[in-house]
C-alpha cells in the first residue's frame, strides 16, 4: 500500500490534479481492493484488503477537496500549517474577516436571506481567487505563504459554511 496519496493514484504530487484521471485512478483501486473481492479469503486477506480501501477512501477525499489537497501536499514538503496553533493573520484579512461576520450575524438577525446570498457570492469569489493564489504559491515553492494562505482559506471555508446554513435555516 503507497502512503503517498498521489502515487496511489497514479497521479503528480501538485496542487492542479486532473479530477478525471482522479475519479477513474479511485475506481480502479476501490475495484482491486473492495473488501467484497476478499469474501472467500482469509481473515488477514481481508483485514488488508479492509485497510487498502479505507486508505484509498481518504486518499480520494483528501485529494478531491483543494484545501485538503493543499496541507496534504505541504505535509509532503515537510510543512505543519499549525492549523490551531498559528492564528496569526495579516491585520487586512483579520478586518475583512470582521466584515464577513458581522455581515452575516447582521442578515441572520434580519433575516434576510438575499443578503446571505450575496454574502455567499463574495466568499465563494474570495475563494476562487485564494485557491488560484494558494495553487501558484505551492508551484513556486514558497510554502511558508502557502501555509498562511491556506489558514485563511480555512478561515473562508468556515464562515462560507456559516453563511450557507443560516440560509438553509431561514428557509425552512
Amino acid at each position: 500500500m503507497k502512503d503517498d496519496f498521489f502515487a496511489l493514484f497514479g497521479l503528480p504530487a501538485r496542487y492542479d490534479v486532473d479530477e478525471a484521471a482522479l475519479d477513474a485512478a479511485y475506481l480502479t483501486v476501490q475495484t482491486q481492493a473492495h473488501p467484497d473481492r476478499f469474501a472467500n479469503a482469509g481473515d488477514a486477506e481481508r483485514r488488508v484488503a479492509m485497510q487498502w480501501a479505507a486508505h484509498a477512501n481518504e486518499a480520494y477525499r483528501t485529494l478531491r477537496q483543494p484545501l485538503k489537497r493543499a496541507i496534504y501536499l505541504l505535509h509532503l514538503r515537510g510543512v505543519d500549517i499549525q492549523a490551531e496553533s498559528n492564528t496569526a493573520m495579516a491585520p487586512a484579512f483579520l478586518m475583512q474577516q470582521m466584515e464577513w461576520r458581522e455581515a452575516l450575524q447582521e442578515a441572520v438577525e434580519g433575516r434576510a436571506v438575499d443578503q446571505l446570498d450575496r454574502l455567499l457570492r463574495d466568499l465563494r469569489q474570495e475563494k476562487r481567487d485564494r485557491h488560484a493564489a494558494l495553487g501558484a504559491l505551492l508551484d513556486a515553492g514558497d510554502n511558508d505563504a502557502a501555509s498562511a494562505a491556506a489558514r485563511q482559506l480555512m478561515f473562508i471555508e468556515k464562515i462560507e459554511h456559516d453563511a450557507s446554513e443560516a440560509i438553509d435555516r431561514l428557509e425552512d
